[in-house]
């Protein structure tokens, strides 16, 4: 819980750095790993988990082979207002009972929303996780985009306004599962299930499902 909370902390002082201290613009690279953990004062470890959270509220992008940077079209304005979110987003059963009340609802609606375009986005974004897994790869940016795609189907702007939320419990799952081999095995399976059930319309299949789905992970993750 210690790292946790440090790290939520990191992703407001990196906030900062942009915001505040203005060391950083939109588009302009961060320090790499070693420099900006040094200093911190913080181990690795700690400041990829708050680059994650700043990459799932869109502040930060991981571009392959080059580095982190803050993303181009951040708005600054807004950017300080996001430091409540971390606050908020400490504790992991906390962010998995929402997503257990949440999620299961989302899925039934978009089942029955969804357009042909959007459901295939969904299943498109279901293989390309099952790829990253296969390969050992991180798959988080990708995790955010499957069960956004889900939320954006149900046509209702509201529940897309919980995304950041959601996303940060997606986030914290994917960091937590990566030394859980029985979680990854039923991210797989789950996921399968929650696409096939989607693909043929079924919305309380689909419901049950993202249940099932989110109690797995709860259970392995060891946040029941």
């Amino acid at each position: 819980m210690i790292q946790k909370r440090l790290s939520d902390h990191i992703a407001n002082d990196i906030i900062a750095m942009i915001t505040v201290e203005k060391r950083f613009k939109p588009g302009d690279k961060l320090p790499n790993e070693m420099e900006l953990s040094e200093e911190l004062d913080i181990s690795r470890t700690t400041l990829r988990e708050a680059i994650r959270i700043l990459v799932t509220n869109s502040i930060l992008e991981i571009r392959r082979g080059k580095g982190t940077y803050v993303k181009d079209d951040v708005d600054i304005n807004k950017m300080e207002s996001l430091s409540f979110l971390t606050d908020a987003k400490i504790n992991t059963k906390d962010l998995y009972e929402i997503r257990l009340i949440f999620e299961p609802e989302v899925a039934y609606l978009a089942t029955i929303r969804a357009s042909k375009a959007e459901l295939k986005r969904i299943i498109d974004y279901g293989l390309l996780i099952e790829e990253k897994i296969k390969n050992n790869e991180d798959r988080t940016e990708l995790e955010h985009k499957f069960h956004q795609s889900i939320v954006k189907a149900t046509h209702n702007a509201f529940m897309e306004r919980l995304m950041p939320v959601i996303q940060q419990a997606i986030a914290k799952g994917v960091i937590l599962s990566t030394e859980k081999e029985m979680a990854i095995k039923d991210t797989i399976s789950d996921h399968r299930m929650i696409m096939d059930f989607m693909q043929n319309r079924n919305p309380e299949g689909a419901r049950s499902a993202m249940k099932i789905h989110i109690l797995h992970a709860m259970k392995e993750l060891g946040v029941e």
